[in-house]
């Protein structure tokens, strides 16, 4: 599917560590080698541990250090348009979702499933040239400074706006897959057969990439702080999320689907642009490291609670009540961030109060940020 995999809640902080310390091209280039050799030993695998090990383990650890690091540099690129930036950014995530949908089945029909994990391997090793591609940036010596300037991902563990911003993504990744996971049980629900239930999936999995691109498009407009923005499609997920249980045949179900791919897409980057209003772009990879392990228990519990919910209702409606009701949680944390009511960008200190000087000599913006 389109929607962004639920993050690891190891390796994003490990990927923000090494990026700060190596940089973000070396990182992503070892992560996207990872990725190819942990589908390349799947497609020798002779017991089901070995796919734990191969698949789950260290590709899944390679493309959360291609993930992590190449996110944070593209915020530090684009300091004033980084919306509109990460949206397009992210929006690759619903291509390869559209393209590998109907791809994979193939693969696997023509070749088995030793020969689509090879071909998908080759295709992972392609991150390695990517990752190459990332312009370098400086990397401060964090050994000359004082230990309370090394401690930059500690601090954020005390940086209150940053922990209410992390809680907020809790709740909403609690109801954010809900609909990704059980769309086509739903769809099944009210009657539809495996090819419409497929179509509304694929629907939902259409419009996401465009919500991501819209969303980044017009928070990058200077008519309100990117955290509003946030907000509104937040609440607008959440009540779209609502409405899911009303499509009880394959034509309002399609509606409803298309409606919340769409506001869930847009969701996506600005949650990653925003952490740089609440941070400081100073801190940008550590603090989107550390987000990434906070949101990643919301993401895994909100989809099983939520089976959990069908079993116990014999209907999926209370569960997406619920999975609503957590996104609408999330959005009222963000009217508590201290960029909200201001027009100011880029909040970095403790509870709103000035960011604290960088780490490290920061790029000129003009120097990083080639026109879009």
């Amino acid at each position: 599917g389109s929607a962004p995999s639920p993050p690891s809640p190891v390796a994003g902080p490990l990927g923000s560590a090494l990026s700060s310390r190596f940089g973000a091209r070396p990182v992503a280039m070892v992560g996207g080698f990872l990725a190819g050799l942990g589908l390349f030993l799947g497609a020798f695998a002779t017991h089901m541990t070995h796919l734990y090990l191969s698949v789950g383990l260290l590709a899944g650890l390679g493309w959360a250090l291609v993930f992590t690091p190449s996110l944070g540099a593209v915020g530090r690129y684009f300091p004033s348009r980084r919306a509109l930036a990460t949206g397009l950014v992210v929006s690759g995530a619903s291509v390869s979702g559209l393209a590998l949908g109907p791809l994979v089945p193939w693969l696997l029909d023509t070749y088995g499933w030793r020969g689509a994990l090879l071909l998908l391997a080759a295709i992972s090793f392609n991150l390695v040239a990517a990752g190459a591609l990332l312009r370098p940036l400086p990397v401060p010596d964090e050994s000359l400074g004082p230990p309370r300037e090394r401690a930059g991902p500690l601090q954020l563990l005390w940086h209150g706006p940053f922990l209410r911003y992390a809680l907020a993504f809790v709740l909403v990744d609690a109801g954010y897959y809900v609909p990704f996971v059980h769309g086509a049980a739903r769809a099944h629900e009210v009657g539809c057969d495996e090819h419409r239930a497929g179509l509304v999936m694929a629907a939902m999995a259409t419009v996401d990439g465009g919500g991501r691109v819209a969303a980044g498009w017009l928070a990058a407009r200077p008519t309100a702080p990117l955290l509003r923005h946030l907000f509104a499609w937040a609440v607008l997920t959440g009540f779209t999320l609502f409405l899911l249980p009303l499509g009880t045949s394959f034509g309002g179900l399609l509606t409803l689907a298309l409606a919340y791919g769409f506001c869930a897409g847009a969701l996506v980057p600005l949650q990653f642009a925003g952490v740089a209003e609440v941070v400081g772009t100073e801190r940008l990879v550590h603090a989107i490291g550390l987000m990434q392990m906070f949101e990643s228990f919301g993401s895994l519990l909100g989809a099983p609670f939520a089976g959990w919910l069908r079993d116990t209702t014999g209907t999926y409606t209370i569960a997406f009540l619920a999975a609503g009701a957590f996104l609408l949680a999330g959005s009222l944390l963000i009217l508590t961030l201290p960029g909200f009511f201001c027009a100011s960008r880029g909040a970095g200190g403790k509870e709103g109060g000035p960011a604290p000087a960088p780490d490290g000599p920061e790029p000129p913006p003009a120097a990083l940020e080639p026109a879009l």
